[in-house]
């Protein structure tokens, strides 16, 4: 099957191009949002190809994998015809949050695929046909060292996402245990910062922190607690959205009292050998609710019957 997708979750695209399909990827100069390519910082597959934006309409694509909502006008528009497809909800909804329809929720003809089930039960998801295929993910294998004892966080754009990513919050953790930040347009702030690393360099230096920090208040997940725990990391984590249905009680701490957070990373970091043992089993967890088989079935799944 041929399928088109635009690069806009590198993580979840990255499990997505792991499937037998073909992929085609839009691009547009200078790599823009609307026509990225391939990514830059991960490692994907050869059947993912770029495709330039104009030569789209000579493609065999059987199914377009929409992200956005424009995606479907531009799909029609590049594509020169219909096309099936299926729209992939990563978000949580925002604003009046009881009251937030979704772009698609007077559509009948597009199924709306939500990464989590938080998601699929708070957007209002209208006629829209709807299914759930949570996450997954790689398995980077148990690259767990805890060496040093930090704790290890991972957002994009933490100054622009301050209360939506708890970035607001890691002062107060920073005072119990000394903090790392992955991600992009981290750098400048005031604690020891990693500015977007190839994938597989991020895993390697992640495993070294002692304890995995998920501050988010309010995300569908988190595709970063999930590879984190596939490393062998022990969680803290807010108990906020999709976060209690991952984390297993065994595999680290998630509470709303941020005193019982900081406490818990603090713990993990004075106790190798308990940190090591909360790690084996936040990877057991994860590898077994989020394996990349598992997401994969349920994919071909899906993209059979909607084809």
């Amino acid at each position: 099957m041929r399928i088109l997708l635009w690069h806009v979750h590198g993580s979840w695209a990255g499990a997505f191009l792991s499937g037998s399909h073909e992929y085609v990827l839009p691009l547009v100069p200078g790599r823009g949002p609307d026509g990225r390519g391939r990514a830059a910082t991960y490692d994907w597959p050869d059947n993912a190809r770029e495709v330039p934006y104009d030569r789209l309409r000579h493609e065999p694509v059987d199914v377009v994998v929409y992200q956005r909502p424009h995606e479907i006008d531009l799909a029609r528009e590049w594509l020169g015809r219909d096309v099936p497809g299926i729209y992939v909800e990563h978000n949580t909804p925002v604003g009046d949050v009881p009251r937030t329809r979704h772009p698609l929720a007077g559509r009948a003809d597009i199924t709306l695929v939500h990464v989590t089930h938080f998601n699929e039960l708070y957007w209002d998801n209208g006629r829209a046909p709807t299914r759930v295929i949570e996450h997954g993910v790689p398995d980077p294998g148990h690259l767990y060292t805890g060496e040093l004892p930090r704790a290890g966080v991972v957002v994009n754009e933490p100054v622009r996402r301050t209360r939506v990513a708890g970035t607001d919050l890691l002062p107060r953790f920073a005072e119990r245990v000394p903090l790392d930040v992955f991600g992009m347009k981290v750098n400048g702030l005031p604690y020891g910062t990693h500015e977007d690393l190839p994938q597989h360099a991020m895993h390697a230096e992640l495993a070294r922190r002692r304890v995995y920090l998920h501050p988010y208040r309010w995300t569908s997940l988190g595709l970063a607690l999930i590879e984190a725990m596939t490393l062998g990391m022990p969680v803290v984590a807010l108990a906020a959205t999709e976060a209690i249905e991952a984390v297993p009680p065994e595999a680290g701490v998630l509470s709303t009292k941020v005193h019982v957070l900081a406490d818990a990373l603090h713990a993990f970091a004075r106790d190798p050998e308990s940190a090591g043992q909360a790690g084996k089993a936040a990877r057991a967890a994860a590898l077994a609710r989020y394996g990349l088989g598992r997401f994969l079935a349920d994919w071909d799944d899906l993209l059979l019957s909607e084809v």
